[in-house]
């Protein structure tokens, strides 16, 4: 099963997907936040054929909201659109993960956050999302 990973956030957002057996996920580009995200979205989506998306939850470890949280749930909610299961999974150090391999600055941090965050739901194990 091909999974689709988004890292949201209120500039840009990361994408990942994963190859077809869901087991390796891949940093696939970064999109800027802006009116045309959901149909660069859509354009992924009719590209890579994924089966379900996954979004880092950008709630702390004990559950706190940060100021981004309303705005990626709601994203999260309009992802639903596109007719694909949504899961919210923990992003909690994707981006520290993710900074180790991309040089700061570029952009490319946030695919690769987005890689660590379906990488993570990937090996827990998730199967199918409902």
């Amino acid at each position: 099963m091909k999974y689709l990973g988004i890292d949201y956030g209120s500039k840009r957002v990361g994408v990942a997907v994963s190859d077809e057996a869901g087991t390796l996920a891949f940093p696939r580009e970064v999109l800027p936040n802006d009116g045309e995200l959901m149909q660069d979205l859509a354009r992924i989506i009719e590209e890579e054929k994924p089966e379900s998306i996954v979004v880092g939850d950008t709630r702390s470890h004990g559950g706190a909201e940060n100021p981004v949280t309303p705005e990626a749930e709601r994203f999260a909610e309009e992802l639903k659109r596109f007719g694909l299961p949504v899961a919210l999974v923990p992003e909690a150090w994707s981006s520290v993960e993710a900074s180790r391999y991309a040089p700061a600055g570029s952009g490319h941090q946030d695919s690769a956050a987005a890689a660590f965050i379906l990488q993570r739901f990937l090996d827990m194990g998730r199967g199918t999302l409902r």
